[in-house]
């Protein structure tokens, strides 16, 4: 198995919860090249989808909430639309985040060119990311607080795609049933990644903001884009966090439930690759 000291992104055994965020932290790490710049595209996207009804509903930054409550149900949708984009932006992100940590397991390094390069399924993703979006859409909309269940559900969308390489029809199955074993536990630990994330994000965004406001370096009439600006920054940096917690999380489940380390200690001789995790089907 691959080097199971304490810096190693994934050591090939159960973990604790405390370990599965650090591993997630050192998967992020790793790949920031990659990660990052794309989770900052996507971010900054992000808000510019959300900006019109932002305006409607008279959302005001740094936390966009709405004086009038003659607008609520505008805010409602506002923060329907944001958690599904901020599912399918994580749901993009799953895709090198899961190639990473699949090489990660087998004891080999992701380069840049691994993220890109072919086998990585990026159309499947395309296709599957604005189905996991309406989901996420739909239940925030008229379900409300059923958002989470649907978050926790769908984390190893990307990484039963690329990694256990099942028909895309299959993704989103595998994804809810994986995160259902063991009485709930990964999606316990999705939806607990979140909540941390969350606290930092309002945390980061919040005091940016709030400093850069009382040092007067803010000018008047530039306090939206400067929110935007400031979210989308903290957003990036939480959501390529939350894709590599779904990666490591997705295999760490596997290995509790599917006996993963199992295999790969017994595969043959050959060298071992990020092919041998596939389940197919």
């Amino acid at each position: 198995m691959p080097d199971t000291g304490p810096t190693v992104v994934l050591p090939g055994r159960p973990l604790t919860t405390g370990e599965l965020l650090d591993s997630a932290v050192l998967l992020l790490r790793g790949q920031a090249s990659v990660l990052l710049p794309l989770a900052a595209v996507l971010a900054a996207a992000e808000q510019l989808v959300l900006l019109p009804v932002r305006i409607a509903a008279g959302a005001t930054a740094p936390l966009w909430l709405v004086p009038d409550t003659n607008e609520l149900y505008i805010f409602w949708f506002l923060l329907a639309l944001g958690a599904a984009t901020e599912a399918m932006i994580i749901v993009l992100l799953g895709n090198p985040a899961a190639r990473a940590a699949a090489k990660a397991l087998v004891g080999h390094r992701s380069t840049a060119a691994d993220a890109w390069g072919s086998g990585g399924r990026w159309g499947a993703t395309a296709l599957l990311c604005p189905a996991v979006g309406a989901v996420m859409l739909l239940l925030a909309a008229v379900l409300g607080p059923a958002w989470f269940a649907g978050f926790a559900l769908l984390g190893a969308v990307a990484p039963a795609l690329v990694v256990d390489r099942v028909a895309p029809v299959r993704a989103i199955n595998r994804s809810a049933a994986l995160a259902l074993r063991l009485c709930g536990r990964a999606a316990a630990l999705r939806v607990l990644g979140y909540l941390i994330w969350w606290i930092i994000r309002v945390g980061l965004g919040w005091g940016t903001f709030t400093g850069l406001t009382a040092l007067g370096l803010v000018t008047e009439g530039w306090t939206g884009a400067l929110g935007m600006l400031v979210w989308a920054a903290v957003n990036a940096v939480a959501y390529a966090a939350l894709a590599c917690l779904d990666a490591v999380l997705h295999l760490e489940t596997r290995i509790r439930t599917e006996g993963l380390d199992i295999r790969l200690s017994r595969a043959p001789g050959a060298p071992r690759t990020a092919e041998l995790l596939a389940v197919g089907g």
